[in-house]
């Protein structure tokens, strides 16, 4: 059976902390799309870890780890990241393996990345300039490279030289720096190396699947307002975030799914550009980016903040069909008299029925808040339900009634013990 945890709002709501505490019962970890832009910090025995294009489940010594075949691999990076987990003594050797449908991110989809940004202008999306969407713009193309092609040097010089001709041909001059030879010497020193890692994951899935005894996480990555289809078009990344690219991404059976855990952090945040609806550009944003310490893993910039909007958090729930939500952050709310929560859009003086596609719409939408009683009390590493303030249980019960799905987990401090799980 599988269990999947997907963002259910811009990102970084600490979905890394769930997957922890999940992936200590399953056998396998899986990344079904995305690439090293996501990003997820996890506590653990006083060690912090911060994972990017690895599956958080490499925390558990006993659990299998897959990037599944959605999602897009810049190889030196993933070699940097093993390489820093062993610093910090994580023994991930045989518990990590790569699809080999995979596509490669090169270095030349990172320049071409911030070339990109730069022809934007003002309307720049503000990528983490990680070579994600030039990545999946050639495998669309069909001119990318699998992770397959990597051990067929022929065809990996063959088509690595004609990505760098096309893209030569674009940005002629901008490109003075970029030396394909260089980049496929350094692939050739990768290829022994990787072939350990490399796996078909197809038979492995189905394998996993087929069996009543293992159980498979799948670790989502951004989330469902940052989805190519259904996310702030085109403030997105270049992914399908949520449900359908985990079918996609990984090949897995969707009759096979025990439960779909959609992660909510307390209030909003949201990195780069792009519309949010309920930022709070004065002291309460402030508040939240300091208390929250609102930084981007992958990125180190400042999140912009905002209270908590249900009418994102109800439309993402209609498109990934959540069985249970993570609410995350929670005590980062604990000193705050009074709480605003959006639960209505207004364009012309007119309730939306949901969240709109057409961002003019968006722009000129008023927000419809529902102020509620903060509770001034600490809620910091509470372990129990009963163990909350009073007006903290109803600003979680609150959250239940409007969205209509059971808030099951619930985070009160950056710890892995920090978690309350209500049945």
């Amino acid at each position: 059976m599988a269990t999947i945890v997907l963002g259910a709002q811009f990102g970084d709501e600490g979905k890394g902390k769930l997957v922890d505490i999940l992936c200590a019962s399953s056998n396998l970890c899986a990344r079904s799309a995305g690439g090293n832009n996501a990003g997820h910090t996890i506590v653990a025995d006083g060690i912090t870890y911060d994972f990017h294009i690895l599956p958080s489940g490499l925390v558990n010594p006993k659990c299998m780890n897959l990037i599944g075949s959605g999602v897009v691999v810049h190889v030196p990076s993933f070699f940097r990241e093993l390489a820093d987990l062993k610093t910090k003594g994580l023994n991930t050797k045989g518990r990590i393996f790569i699809s080999d449908r995979a596509h490669v991110v090169f270095d030349l989809h990172q320049l071409v990345d911030g070339l990109e940004e730069q022809e934007l202008g003002k309307g720049a999306v503000g990528t983490t300039k990680k070579g994600i969407g030039p990545g999946y713009s050639t495998k669309a193309a069909r001119s990318g490279v699998r992770i397959s092609e990597i051990f067929d040097k022929e065809t990996l010089d063959r088509k690595l030289r004609t990505l760098a001709h096309s893209f030569e041909k674009r940005y002629g001059g901008l490109l003075q720096g970029y030396d394909v030879d260089e980049e496929i010497e350094r692939m050739d020193h990768y290829r022994a190396e990787l072939s350990d890692f490399v796996v078909d994951a197809v038979p492995l899935i189905e394998s996993a699947q087929s069996s009543p005894d293992t159980k498979i996480l799948v670790e989502g990555a951004n989330a469902l307002m940052l989805d190519v289809d259904y996310g702030t078009y085109p403030y997105v990344t270049s992914s399908n975030t949520g449900i359908g690219g985990v079918f996609t991404g990984l090949a897995l059976n969707p009759f096979k799914l025990k439960e779909v855990i959609g992660v909510v952090k307390a209030y909003t945040t949201r990195v780069g550009g792009g519309p949010l609806p309920t930022e709070q550009l004065n002291g309460h944003g402030e508040m939240l980016q300091s208390v929250g310490k609102e930084f981007g893993v992958t990125t180190g910039r400042k999140r912009r903040c905002g209270w908590l909007d249900l009418v994102i958090v109800k439309y993402s729930t209609a498109v990934n069909h959540y069985t249970s939500l993570n609410l995350t952050k929670l005590d980062i709310l604990d000193d705050f008299p009074s709480i605003e929560v959006a639960t209505a859009y207004k364009v012309d003086g007119q309730i939306i029925e949901s969240f709109p596609a057409d961002l003019n719409m968006l722009a000129k939408a008023e927000v419809v808040y529902t102020t509620l009683p903060g509770w001034q009390k600490p809620s910091t590493g509470a372990r129990a339900y009963h163990n909350l303030p009073e007006n903290a249980r109803g600003y979680v019960e609150f959250i239940e009634r409007f969205v209509g799905v059971k808030v099951r987990y619930i985070g009160t401090g950056p710890d892995r013990e920090d978690m309350i799980v209500r049945s």
